[in-house]
């Protein structure tokens, strides 16, 4: 699945395109997508786009008459393209723009999205979100006493969005090898230090990611095309039974939350 750092490479490609120009319109081949498309959605016409957002992991490209959300899902992907380019079968939405060009989302499994928000709402999508990791108000104190709440383990607890935006799978298993904490760890048991020194990781692993174009996936490519770069860097995720780059030890995958979920037993102790 896209992770935060490949939905802002996302917005990031895509921005360029969208500003300063007008959807002329909404073409859907696929309507039944994660959730129906809804009719706002069937019917913009000639709305000038104001800008490119994110909120966790949903791109918003805001309108005058409200912010149209786009979600990436397992498989989803944008490219921006000449109107004229023949759709394939996965090829779901296209935004017609005035420059000629459209933005196109392509979604083999379709449990991407594409939804509305009036202006001055909130989506229920939306609502209750947590901090943004890359912001100041994703702080060590916050983690702290979100942690200080919870018997789980803290992996699951960063990877909740009620908890901080946008930390999924991948990243969360790359900050807590970096912090040398283990991902079974009960979060109430973490302490302020580690708090502090996760909270810091997981800002530095995500910007670095972002910077180097998101991890390559097999179904994620950036919006010109080319894959990410940061996956030649992962150290924990994906290598379960291979050596730990630091110290020789084998690395351990298991299952949390149905999730794979690699750690080094030597870097990342029990308490």
């Amino acid at each position: 699945m896209p992770e935060l750092p490949e939905v802002e490479v996302s917005r990031l490609g895509i921005s360029p395109h969208l500003q300063q120009q007008r959807i002329e319109q909404v073409v859907v081949r696929q309507r039944q997508l994660r959730w129906p498309i809804p009719d706002e959605v069937l019917a913009l016409r000639d709305q000038p786009v104001l800008d490119v957002s994110r909120r966790a992991k949903y791109l918003l490209i805001h309108l005058p008459a409200g912010e149209l959300i786009i979600h990436l899902g397992m498989s989803g992907n944008l490219k921006v393209l000449p109107q004229n380019s023949v759709a394939g079968k996965h090829d779901h939405v296209d935004i017609l723009l005035s420059s000629g060009q459209l933005l196109r989302l392509n979604d083999t499994r379709r449990f991407g999205a594409v939804l509305w928000q009036d202006k001055n709402s909130v989506h229920p999508l939306l609502a209750n979100l947590g901090p943004e990791p890359l912001l100041p108000d994703f702080t060590a104190q916050h983690l702290f006493q979100a942690c200080s709440k919870r018997s789980s383990a803290i992996k699951l607890v960063l990877m909740d969005n009620q908890v901080v935006v946008g930390v999924g799978n991948i990243y969360a298993n790359e900050a807590l090898f970096q912090a040398g904490i283990r991902p079974t760890m009960p979060a109430n048991q973490l302490s302020l230090p580690q708090a502090e020194r996760l909270t810091a990781i997981v800002k530095q692993t995500l910007a670095k990611a972002i910077t180097q174009g998101g991890t390559t996936l097999k179904d994620f490519s950036q919006v010109d095309g080319k894959p990410g770069y940061f996956a030649q860097q992962l150290l924990v995720y994906g290598r379960g039974g291979e050596c730990c780059f630091s110290c020789n030890t084998e690395l351990q995958e298991i299952r949390l939350g149905q999730r794979s979920t690699v750690y080094c037993p030597h870097c990342q102790p029990e308490r």
